[in-house]
């Protein structure tokens, strides 16, 4: 494997190590043991989730790939993921509000592992079913598990501001460590060991197990709603009136749209702007460098938010620089030549996409801690699940119209349409920013 890996991935090591053991005394709050205990398990079970969740990453696009499958087939099997997180997933979740948010958490790991159970078919049928089952689970991973910590955490009487401490290290671990490990591990298993791009959904399955045996043994259920004769129609209802009623739910749940479509858009795209002529790159060690950004970002928020800084503020700079790092793949193509040369190393052009892709995901990991914290603060109780799941509505639809069209539009095409969506949300950003006032 080419130094240039390694160089980055140390950089990225070496930042991240200053500025954890740098922390001063404004970067620290003190809080009770009794806090520290609910947000440690809180912790333990979502860096859990998440290891199911990151494990599978690397090599989904590689897996397709390797039954054979084109990148239209692949293209499509990704629409069913979104598109059932986007109509089922939507159903599911709201019914978190009414059912029981920890029942949902733990439908979340009985829908993923099976999902995962389906990767060892080569057949089409079979892993179209597992991606619809992935874009349901992946709606309850991203309402259920946080509208059952606010409301956990409201219920026993803790400071609000202390949230910002739990998300911050949920998305340092789950989203950063957690993740790198996972590539790692993910490598390991695929590769050195020679077990194939399916042992990392086996790997999945089981740590999605564990978490829902601590979920069933140590959580307690909270709801939203509960009120007599309200079925699912009048929750939408209810959360369909807020969003329209106050601009700033509205606004928040656009700007989630813009930059989460974005960022799944990217997902999907980095491993061809990066091999563009099949170059060998090494999918799993990059992955972990992504998450290693990430795990940046996540330090840099959890300092922000500890100082109490305008969440609406900064968000602002986050979003812009997000729009440059993934307009980077069309200035390339333009400035830099490109290598003909099939099978070799990356090439100068993909170094500087990767330096910028892992700036995104450095943003990436502001944005998780930064926008949980907005969604405490401006999303009603009664229907918090429900109003999530509405936000994601839009960001799968709009993923899905992107890759339906995937052959249709170069790959340049597609980055500078999620930079220019990651600018406006800039720009919406700055409107709510105005009403805070």
């Amino acid at each position: 494997m080419e130094i240039f890996y390694y160089l980055v991935f140390g950089g990225l090591s070496a930042v991240v190590a200053g500025l954890e053991l740098g922390k001063s005394g404004k970067d620290r709050v003190a809080t009770p043991t009794a806090f520290n205990a609910f947000k440690n398990n809180y912790v333990l079970v979502y860096s859990l989730m998440m290891s199911g969740d990151w494990l599978q990453g690397p090599y989904v696009y590689y897996l397709y790939s390797q039954y054979g499958f084109d990148k239209g087939d692949i293209g499509r099997l990704f629409i069913a993921g979104f598109g059932s997180s986007m109509l089922f997933g939507t159903i599911v979740g709201s019914l978190a509000d009414r059912q029981g948010r920890k029942r949902a958490c733990i439908t979340y790991c009985i829908t993923y592992i099976l999902s995962c159970i389906t990767k060892h078919s080569p057949q089409y049928r079979v892993l179209l079913l597992g991606r619809i089952l992935g874009g349901i689970a992946t709606s309850l991973l991203f309402s259920a598990f946080e509208s059952w910590l606010v409301a956990e955490h409201n219920k026993r009487g803790y400071d609000p501001q202390w949230l910002s401490i739990t998300f911050s290290k949920a998305i340092f671990l789950g989203n950063g460590l957690i993740a790198i490990i996972a590539g790692l591990f993910a490598n390991l298993l695929a590769d050195n060991l020679g077990f194939g791009p399916v042992a990392p959904f086996d790997a999945a399955a089981c740590f999605l197990a564990i978490g829902m045996a601590i979920i069933m043994s140590s959580w307690t259920e909270n709801y939203g709603d509960q009120s007599e004769g309200k079925d699912l129609m009048s929750q939408f209802k209810v959360a369909a009136k807020a969003i329209a009623s106050d601009e700033k739910i509205a606004l928040l749940g656009a700007i989630q749209s813009l930059f989460e479509g974005s960022m799944y858009t990217f997902v999907f795209l980095w491993t061809p702007a990066l091999s563009p002529n099949d170059e060998d790159i090494p999918h799993g060690f990059i992955f972990a460098t992504f998450m290693l950004s990430s795990m940046l970002g996540s330090s840099i928020a959890s300092r922000l938010l500890a100082r109490k800084m305008k969440v609406e503020g900064y968000m602002q700079i986050v979003f812009a620089v997000s729009a440059f790092t993934l307009f980077l793949p069309v200035a390339t193509s333009l400035l830099v030549p490109t290598s003909s040369v099939k099978g070799s190393g990356i090439s100068f052009g993909g170094s500087l996409q990767l330096l910028g892709f892992c700036t995104f995901e450095s943003c990436v990991g502001i944005f998780w801690p930064s926008i949980m914290k907005m969604r405490s603060q401006y999303i009603p109780e009664e229907a918090r699940s429900t109003i999530m799941n509405f936000f994601r509505i839009p960001l799968n639809l709009f993923v899905c119209v992107v890759l339906y069209n995937v052959n249709a539009f170069p790959i340049t095409v597609m980055f500078g349409m999620c930079s220019i969506f990651l600018f406006m949300a800039a720009i919406l950003q700055r409107r709510l920013m105005n009403h805070k006032r």
